[in-house]
């Protein structure tokens, strides 16, 4: 067994603290990798807060990067100094038809998550990125391409791929106009990604403090959604819209907004349950849609695309003394526009 150390919360609500913990010696299929980055995520907050207690101590973080310290016997794709990264997935079945198409993400077992969740061979809880190291089987450990910034990349990992899957699905790019409802953690990457592709791009926000900086990211227009006139003014607009909020909204104003054959996507999942109006649907052959990470195949084209357009998260980098705060500071919507943990100074 390899001895770590980690950034775990004891019981729910408790603020991280260092905790000495094992991992795994490697698999055949593993990959050992010193974590020198990763992403803050509203969901760690959520699983610190109020997670199950049986899996406490709990790691969180399951948006790294780092570098390769080892390898199993059967890996001969990777080696020992390789800048990798991991994502918010670990493992899957690999067996069934939403896996073998990849999509491990949509795994009808469920897949393996990177804290929290079951290890598939030898039982016991996985836990995340928050710490010293990590061991992850090869198929869900990514390469990182030259070029891209260690820090700046780790969000691409679940923010980057959870609004990179939608754009790509539903076909944005040139001659399609897409509209990134919030500009945060997830919507500024979606608004560079969309720009990349060469929709036409428009961000909607209520704060007017953020229009320069959704235009300095790649918005083509910006719409404030405080003004109700202004989004009526926006009927039949959108081909597609991503909403990365997480708030409840007023569907109504939204869906009138999409085109014929449009689609509004979850990316941000709200609180409640959902109330529309079944004709905002039917006129116009409308389609609400969810999305939530994505496959292997999908995270290696997205990372590729953000070397090629230089696409990284615009990030406030901490400590890991600092966790907590920054947990707290993410609560509080205090970010502009991701945390990053500085694992390893080295």
């Amino acid at each position: 067994m390899r001895q770590v150390t980690g950034w775990a919360a004891d019981v729910p609500g408790a603020a991280p603290r260092p905790w000495s913990f094992t991992r795994r010696d490697p698999r055949p299929r593993d990959v050992v990798v010193r974590v020198t980055h990763c992403g803050v995520c509203a969901t760690d907050r959520h699983a610190l807060a109020a997670g199950d207690p049986a899996a406490f101590p709990l790691v969180a973080g399951h948006e790294m990067t780092g570098v390769v310290e080892a390898v199993g016997d059967d890996v001969d794709d990777l080696a020992v100094g390789d800048r990798v990264a991991v994502g918010n997935i670990v493992d899957s079945c690999r067996t069934c038809s939403a896996c073998r198409a990849g999509r491990e993400n949509d795994c009808e077992a469920f897949p393996t998550l990177t804290y929290g969740g079951e290890d598939r061979v030898s039982g016991g809880i996985t836990q995340g990125g928050f710490s010293s190291e990590i061991v992850v089987d090869r198929h869900f450990t990514y390469a990182l391409p030259a070029g891209l910034d260690p820090a700046g990349a780790a969000p691409l990992l679940c923010a980057g791929i959870t609004t990179w899957c939608p754009l790509r699905r539903f076909g944005a790019g040139p001659g399609t106009t897409v509209g990134v409802v919030g500009v945060g953690g997830l919507g500024h990457l979606a608004i560079k990604f969309a720009h990349a592709l060469g929709a036409e791009t428009v961000a909607l926000t209520t704060s007017e403090a953020k229009a320069d900086a959704a235009k300095a990211l790649g918005a083509d227009d910006v719409v404030l959604t405080r003004d109700p006139d202004a989004l009526a003014r926006q009927a039949r607009r959108f081909d597609l819209l991503l909403d990365t909020t997480g708030h409840p909204l007023d569907l109504a104003p939204y869906l009138a907004a999409l085109a014929v054959d449009g689609t509004y996507v979850l990316a941000g999942i709200p609180p409640r349950t959902l109330e529309i109006d079944p004709m905002s649907l039917v006129v116009g052959e409308k389609r609400i849609a969810g999305t939530g990470s994505g496959g292997v195949p999908a995270t290696r084209e997205m990372l590729d695309v953000a070397a090629e357009h230089g696409i990284v998260a615009d990030v406030e980098i901490l400590s890991p003394e600092r966790l907590g705060e920054a947990m707290d500071r993410l609560g509080q919507g205090d970010v502009r526009f991701r945390f990053v943990v500085e694992m390893d100074r080295r």
